[in-house]
């Protein structure tokens, strides 16, 4: 990667958005760092800064769409210019459909999808006033099927393809491209921090998570697709090959997906 860059990396102060802003930071970039927890992400600012980038940080919550232009709008001023922006902030979901309130579904969609999109909105003239850039979305294997206990958050992740595949298409010849980053099970706090059916946070480590491949493992895979602008990366252990079976045997995935308890 060119030195000085620009990235901006949302949901930066844990999991896979810290081991790509450390990898990305190894690489000299200039790193702006987007999360709710302001404290961790001062710490995540000051080892990126150890690592040798300059970094600023931007402490936010998501699910405020209101101020969402105003927090672009100075993400775009840190540097200058943004050049990649890995949009990665995300919330999971433990809880049947029926049973979950409405306010957790929407909560889920404002942050997952409504927050991307209303920053790519304020972003993409921006970027391609200079030249162009790329733009990375955190989707997941929940994004390529339903998934039990997951109504809201495999909706989010469906809909992110939709939405981001037609930028790409749309502004392909102004030099922009779009990476989906499509995860499965990858040891971060998203279990932790998922959403139960009344709004509580689930406070568990589910055993997929346990099981899965590091952050740093995913970082180096996700880091790499982003600087060859590829238009997917899948990234986790032997969980992917549902991507591969749901395209190719259907009937097949459904059986498998109904049989999921819940992990």
């Amino acid at each position: 990667m060119p030195a000085n860059k620009t990235i901006w990396i949302t949901g930066a102060s844990s999991g896979i958005g810290e081991a790509c802003a450390h990898q990305f930071a190894r690489e000299k970039a200039n790193l702006i760092l987007t999360a709710t927890r302001a404290e961790r992400l001062a710490e995540v600012q000051q080892e990126c800064i150890q690592l040798g980038a300059q970094c600023k940080v931007l402490p936010f919550d998501l699910s405020n769409l209101a101020d969402i232009d105003a927090l672009t709008d100075q993400a775009l001023a840190a540097f200058g210019s943004i050049d990649i922006a890995f949009l990665n902030a995300g919330i999971s979901q433990r809880g049947k459909m029926a049973e979950t309130d409405f306010a957790v579904d929407r909560k889920i969609m404002d942050v997952n999808f409504f927050a991307p999109v209303k920053i790519t909105k304020r972003l993409l003239p921006a970027m391609i006033e200079n030249g162009g850039g790329t733009i990375a979305v955190t989707s997941s294997i929940s994004g390529k099927f339903g998934f039990p206990l997951r109504s809201a958050y495999a909706s989010s992740k469906f809909a992110l393809y939709g939405f981001f595949e037609t930028v790409h298409a749309e502004y392909y010849d102004d030099n922009i491209r779009v990476v989906m980053v499509c995860p499965g099970q990858v040891k971060t706090n998203i279990s932790y921090n998922a959403l139960e059916s009344d709004g509580s946070k689930h406070g568990l480590l589910d055993e997929g998570q346990a099981n899965g491949i590091s952050p740093a493992q995913a970082a180096h895979k996700i880091v790499r697709a982003i600087h060859k602008q590829k238009p997917e990366v899948l990234v986790g252990g032997k969980e992917l090959l549902m991507v591969y079976i749901k395209r190719f045997f259907p009937r097949l995935s459904r059986r498998m997906v109904r049989k999921i308890k819940n992990s």
